[in-house]
């Protein structure tokens, strides 16, 4: 018996298929339908987090956070109508964009990122969730389609 456990396998299995259809879309590439549909899904569950601050879509508007159509291109601090703490509008001027990276790192810890954000999340702490919810956001940003 060589210690492997088919049901093992099959996890592991599904797993780097996760994981490989979120470096895809991390990376802008392509993954098959059902791998990037089940990702949005995901992401959009873990967007409920987000929701009683932030929203996406075609009725999107600012709330206690920035609307978040469009984020990935875009210099932080920077939705019009929005009044932005003063870190985040200092680091926008500094030149900071949204992109998979920063966007990634601000959302394991926003407070650490940002130091004086005034987002009061606490940040994700799962890679998978994190991923997700980038994915997510991207399909309403035009920069990342």
């Amino acid at each position: 018996m060589s210690g492997f456990d088919s049901n093992n396998g099959i996890r592991l299995m599904k797993k780097v298929s996760q994981f490989t259809a979120m470096a895809l879309l991390g990376a802008g590439m392509m993954a098959t339908p059902v791998q990037a549909d089940d990702t949005l899904k995901a992401g959009e569950k873990v967007f409920k987090r987000c929701k009683a601050c932030h929203t996406v879509g075609e009725k999107a508007k600012n709330k206690v956070g920035p609307l978040l159509n469009d984020i990935f291109g875009r210099t932080v601090g920077t939705v019009e109508g929005f009044k932005y703490s003063k870190a985040m509008a200092e680091v926008g001027e500094g030149g900071l964009v949204w992109n998979v990276e920063t966007m990634t790192e601000f959302l394991k810890k926003p407070k650490k990122y940002i130091k004086g954000t005034k987002m009061g999340f606490a940040g994700l702490r799962k890679d998978e969730q994190i991923a997700d919810v980038i994915a997510y956001l991207k399909s309403f940003s035009k920069e990342a389609q």
